[in-house]
């Protein structure tokens, strides 16, 4: 299937569109968006552009009783050249596919999502924004839509994208944020759906996460789901240390989501011949490293943030205070970097960046 056999129905009464310093993390959403069905007969087809518009589901489909459902989180940048592009777009559909293969959903063909959602966003150019620190959310799914409340997979499936030109994900922005341990929940364990993108992972950090926001916390931090000592990461962000000058993520276990901005992290930390690994790492080792002067720093790395400097780490009533609560060298060098890469600022020596290749205009003030 190729980008032109795309249907595109334009919506014929576009919304107002926000002021760019009004703008929140998903809350606004654009003018159109994608949708493609998915038959046991016909596999994946139908793919079409249509107005943002409620969905009409039976009450008996498959995924408002058992969960089947995956996401995505993707942005496009607005380019000082008028241009947009998107940031590793096939890292997210590879990822989009591991997720579906885990939760029994049909493989979708990356290379056409991709064109879909570049398709998407030129539609919708006009909503990207130009101010520093935002741009277009970009936002796949599928959910299963067969209805049968049996326990088997579904044999229906519709895949959505929809859109939403965001600020910044944390108020905090490049400052230091304050996160806390979990101790009590469980988010996920080896052998569960840890590293799908899938929503139940993120209903099971709802509560924990309820309790950290009462407390005057952005995050949670979460460890390992069976010895509960182990740091995993962070409920929307993967975490990075910077201890006695290496910098330290928690190796990839089956319960940890793969993060597109982790591994680009990892790449520019090796580019820049900083020492880097990917390891176990446990509360004892982290509050010894603090307790002896040697944890430097602390940062988590997302899409949604990108990076997300950590200032305080509360475990067990205690406080870790990291680099004097500011922002560390090494966060703010990647958060240039990698947002700079993304909005076209600097060079991309590792081939991330993929043009829309439609040019766009400035969101409306």
């Amino acid at each position: 299937m190729e980008v032109q056999h795309i249907q595109v129905n334009h919506c014929p009464v576009k919304k107002d569109k926000p002021n760019t310093d009004q703008l929140k993390f998903g809350r606004v959403f654009t003018d159109h968006m994608f949708i493609m069905d998915y038959s046991e007969y016909y596999g994946w087809h139908d793919a079409r552009i249509v107005p943002y518009q409620p969905l009409t589901i039976d009450p008996s489909a498959m995924v408002f009783h058992y969960g089947q459902s995956v996401f995505e989180g993707m942005k496009a940048y607005h380019t000082a050249d008028g241009d947009a592009q998107l940031f590793r777009p096939e890292k997210n559909m590879q990822r989009f596919n591991r997720s579906n293969d885990r939760l029994c959903i049909p493989p979708i063909d990356e290379n056409f999502v991709i064109d879909a959602i570049k398709k998407l966003v030129s539609v919708d150019k006009d909503w990207i924004p130009e101010a520093d620190g935002t741009s277009l959310y970009i936002r796949p799914f599928i959910i299963s839509t067969e209805s049968y409340i049996g326990v088997a997979p579904s044999l229906h499936y519709k895949l959505i994208v929809i859109l939403s030109p965001v600020g910044a994900y944390y108020k905090e922005g490049i400052n230091p944020v304050k996160i806390v341990v979990e101790n009590e929940f469980v988010r996920t364990v080896k052998g569960g759906t840890g590293e799908a993108k899938t929503g139940g992972n993120y209903a099971a950090s709802l509560k924990a996460q309820e309790v950290a926001d009462h407390k005057g916390f952005a995050q949670v931090l979460w460890l390992d789901g069976v010895e509960k000592k182990y740091i995993e990461e962070v409920g929307s962000m993967n975490i990075f240390f910077k201890i006695n000058g290496e910098v330290v993520t928690p190796a990839l276990n089956g319960s940890i989501l793969e993060g597109i901005t982790r591994n680009s992290v990892i790449q520019l930390l090796k580019h820049w011949d900083i020492p880097v690994a990917e390891r176990k790492i446990s509360m004892e080792e982290l509050q010894q490293a603090h307790e002896d002067g040697l944890l430097e720093e602390a940062f988590g790395a997302g899409t949604a943030a990108v990076i997300s400097p950590i200032g305080q780490i509360t475990w067990n009533n205690n406080d870790f205070l990291i680099n004097g609560e500011k922002t560390g060298e090494i966060a703010k060098k990647l958060y240039d970097t990698l947002t700079g890469i993304q909005y076209g600022r600097e060079q991309d020596p590792f081939g991330w960046v993929s043009k829309v290749r439609e040019k766009v205009s400035k969101i409306a003030q």
